[in-house]
C-alpha cells in the first residue's frame, strides 16, 4: 500500500511539472494533456518495457490515466496559484524524481534484479519522462545540462540499499531514500553544485 501511494504521488508531481512546462510554451489543452501524460508515464513505460512487464502498468491500471487527467484539470484551474509558488516547476520535478526513483527500484526488486540494475531502473523511471517532456517542448533535457538530475537519483537509490542492511523497517529505508534524492537535488541547485563541463571552447 505504501509503495502504491508513493507511485500515485509521483504521477501527480510529474503530471503537474508537465502541465507547467506546457503552459509556459502556450500549448492548447490537448497539448497540455499530452505533455502531462508523457512526463508522468514516460519513465515508467520505458522501465516496464526493459523488464518485460507488459502491458505496461498504466495500460493495465486505469488509476494512472484518471489521476493524470484529474491532475491536469486541477493544475489548469489553479494555474495562477501554482505560478505564485517560487520555482514551482523545479519543486514538482524534484518531488517527482525522488518518488519515482524508489518506485523504479522497487519494480526492479520485484523482477528479481541485482541492486546495480535496480539503481539504473530507478534512475530511468525518474528521468526519462522529464527527458521526453523537454524534447517535445523543444528544450535541452535537464538531465543533459550541468545541474544535477540523474546523480541524486543514483545516490538516493544506492542509499536505500545501504540503509536496507541495517535493522530498520523497510518503509523507513524507502522513505529515507526518497529524502536523499530530493535533498541532494535541492542542495545542488541551492549551492550551484554541478558536474564538470568538458567543453573547453
Amino acid at each position: 500500500m505504501f509503495y502504491g501511494f508513493i507511485d500515485i504521488l509521483g504521477t501527480i508531481a510529474f503530471a503537474i511539472s508537465g502541465v507547467l512546462v506546457a503552459m509556459e510554451k502556450r500549448l492548447d489543452v490537448f497539448g497540455v494533456l499530452i505533455i502531462a501524460f508523457v512526463t508522468a508515464i514516460g519513465g515508467g513505460t520505458l522501465r516496464d518495457l526493459l523488464i518485460g512487464n507488459t502491458p505496461v502498468v498504466w495500460l493495465r491500471d486505469g488509476t494512472y490515466s484518471i489521476t493524470i487527467v484529474a491532475t491536469v484539470v486541477f493544475a489548469i484551474l489553479f494555474a495562477k496559484r501554482l505560478k505564485y509558488l517560487r520555482k514551482s516547476l523545479f519543486l514538482f520535478d524534484t518531488v517527482g524524481i525522488g518518488l519515482y526513483t524508489l518506485v523504479g527500484v522497487e519494480k526492479g526488486l520485484e523482477a528479481g534484479l541485482q541492486p546495480l540494475v535496480c539503481i539504473l531502473l530507478g534512475t530511468i523511471t525518474a528521468s526519462f519522462g522529464g527527458v521526453l517532456r523537454d524534447i517535445l517542448c523543444n528544450e535541452i533535457p535537464v538531465i543533459f545540462r550541468k545541474e544535477l538530475y540523474a546523480t541524486p537519483c543514483i545516490l538516493g537509490a544506492a542509499s536505500y540499499f545501504l540503509l536496507a542492511q541495517f535493522p530498520i523497517p523497510e518503509n523507513v529505508a524507502y522513505a529515507l531514500g526518497i529524502v536523499v534524492v530530493m535533498g541532494i537535488r535541492l542542495l545542488a541547485v541551492k549551492f550551484k553544485i554541478q558536474l564538470p563541463n568538458i567543453y573547453r571552447g
